[in-house]
């Protein structure tokens, strides 16, 4: 009797692990230990992956961001225990990127630009402002010196109008602003008086005199 038992015994403990065995590979249960791979996986559990499973044929339907994911979602379907086959029917669309701090950099890039062009333009106006004063005062400069011939011209026309002296006997001769008076004249006053208006004239630097009295 006691043996009877035993076999009985050993009977039902088969026939419940086969029931398990088989409820374990139920197309539920193999749906559910699949999802249960897929979400405890870093690399796919993301995504949003939907299993189904008719006859242990898994199929995988949803989308995932790489085709990395997708094969590592594929190869943990295949790797269930119960599952016969796997239908790949997944999409890959890789996740948009992020624009919010993109955007404010491109604006912050314009406004730098635009500072930057304006900055650019403040100088260059200030510069052709400078250069326009200096060529300016470039220009009054070479004004207020006289040329060579010019200091000649202005020491001739003022002797000529000076009745204490005879312009028409008095060479005047101008290098480099210094002018040499050369002729004769009738008396030391006259000579003196030369030399004065030679001086006095504007743009001379000094007067080398080689006049010579002489009494008429």
């Amino acid at each position: 009797m006691t043996r009877q038992k035993f076999f009985a015994f050993l009977g039902a403990v088969a026939l419940a692990t086969s029931m398990s065995a088989a409820c374990a590979q139920s197309d539920a249960g193999v749906t559910t230990a699949v999802k249960s791979k897929l979400v405890a996986d870093d690399l796919v559990k993301a995504n949003k992956i939907d299993v189904d499973t008719k006859d242990r044929v898994v199929t995988l339907k949803g989308e995932v961001d790489t085709e990395v994911a997708r094969a590592r979602a594929v190869e943990l379907a295949r790797a269930t225990n119960g599952v016969r086959d796997v239908v790949d029917a997944m999409v890959v669309a890789p996740a948009p990127a992020a624009t919010t701090g993109v955007g404010e950099a491109a604006r912050e890039a314009g406004r730098d630009i635009k500072d930057a062009a304006r900055d650019a333009g403040q100088a260059a106006k200030e510069a052709g402002r400078d250069v326009g004063q200096k060529a300016k005062e470039a220009g009054r400069d070479a004004g207020d010196v006289l040329s060579d011939a010019g200091i000649t011209s202005a020491v001739k026309t003022k002797m000529l109008a000076d009745t204490d002296v005879s312009g028409l006997k008095i060479d005047v001769d101008t290098e480099n602003a210094v002018v040499t008076l050369s002729g004769n004249v009738s008396t030391a006053a006259e000579k003196k008086k030369a030399i004065q208006i030679a001086r006095e004239t504007k743009g001379v630097k000094s007067v080398k005199d080689q006049l010579k009295i002489v009494k008429s």
